[in-house]
């Protein structure tokens, strides 16, 4: 009896020695094959990234002293950045059109999109799609020269009328240098129209998701459409929503090309985001270390922000 329980309990432990040899080898394997891809992100990312974050605390520039002569600094860049009007009015201008055009308007307009395109035929998600992909798809440079084309002009002005102020002499209406009027306005709508397909393309597949017996068991308790939204589909999609609002407020905080192209960050500095700042920091003053610091601090902006939205909807992403 004996000489059998120890020979099921050698068998055993080949077993299992056997399988944590395969699983050794498995993991070899594994990381043979991983391995460049962690030696392009270690190169292109994490280094770089370990870079931004020892030149942050340094004095480097491309001219004067910093050029030639490298210094620790410490966090004297930082303090810097928080004694410097400039960020602060840099940063306000920088949550507005966050809010405006991304957290209300992208999110808000894509969500609503999206529930139009629900119950529609294939026809109409096919044209209301291509409509709103287009404008994603373009490039920012391309749709930055678009936005001024449709702008241009004014009372004032030199330019011929864009399309715009066309429409509003054919009505009698009176025109508008609208860049220069209504700056923050006018980048917000444009940036609306340039992202609003991200947020719509998403919820579209969440909505997709939703059985359409909760509807109609919501329905049947008396539920109108608001309590259906609010009540039903809302609740089912917070982990789409939490991705959107993750994702498009770290592409509005690194926003830079649609508004440096539309207003280079206004005459008053009205429609300066932080990357206008930290750009004009970095290659227009040269100072490239202080310019590092305003890049990690937009970097930690867009974390805050993370964090608070997988806060509030109580997601796991």
């Amino acid at each position: 009896m004996m000489e059998q329980v120890n020979t099921q309990v050698g068998t055993i432990g080949l077993s299992a020695s056997t399988n944590n040899g395969q699983r050794r080898k498995q993991m070899r394997i594994s990381i043979f094959f991983m391995a460049p891809a962690f030696l392009v992100i270690t190169i292109f990312m994490i280094g770089p990234a370990i870079w931004a974050i020892y030149v942050s605390c340094t004095n480097m520039a491309l001219t004067g002293a910093g050029a030639g002569d490298v210094q620790w600094v410490g966090l004297q860049n930082f303090i810097h950045i928080f004694s410097d009007g400039e960020f602060f009015n840099a940063f306000r201008v920088s949550l507005t059109y966050l809010v405006g055009s991304a957290l209300i308007g992208q999110a808000g307009l894509g969500l609503l999109l999206a529930l139009l395109m629900r119950k529609r035929n294939r026809a109409f998600k096919a044209i209301l799609g291509a409509i709103v992909i287009v404008a994603w798809v373009i490039p920012d440079v391309v749709a930055g020269f678009l936005w001024n084309a449709f702008l241009a002009g004014g009372p004032q002005s030199v330019l011929s009328p864009g399309l715009l102020n066309s429409i509003m002499s054919t009505f009698g209406l009176p025109q508008h240098a609208w860049l220069q009027e209504y700056p923050m306005a006018m980048v917000t709508v444009a940036n609306i129209w340039r992202g609003t397909a991200f947020s719509m393309l998403l919820y579209a597949s969440a909505l997709e998701g939703i059985p359409e017996e909760m509807y109609e068991a919501a329905a049947i308790d008396g539920a109108g459409i608001w309590n259906r939204l609010r009540y039903v589909t809302l609740p089912l999609i917070k982990s789409s929503i939490a991705t959107d609002l993750l994702l498009i407020t770290l592409a509005t905080l690194s926003d830079f090309t649609l508004v440096f192209v539309l207003t280079a960050g206004g005459s008053n500095m009205n429609t300066e985001l932080l990357t206008i700042y930290q750009y004009r920091q970095a290659f227009q003053f040269y100072q490239i270390g202080y310019g590092s610091a305003i890049a990690l601090l937009i970097i930690a902006v867009g974390a805050i922000f993370s964090l608070l939205y997988i806060r509030v909807l109580r997601v796991d992403l």
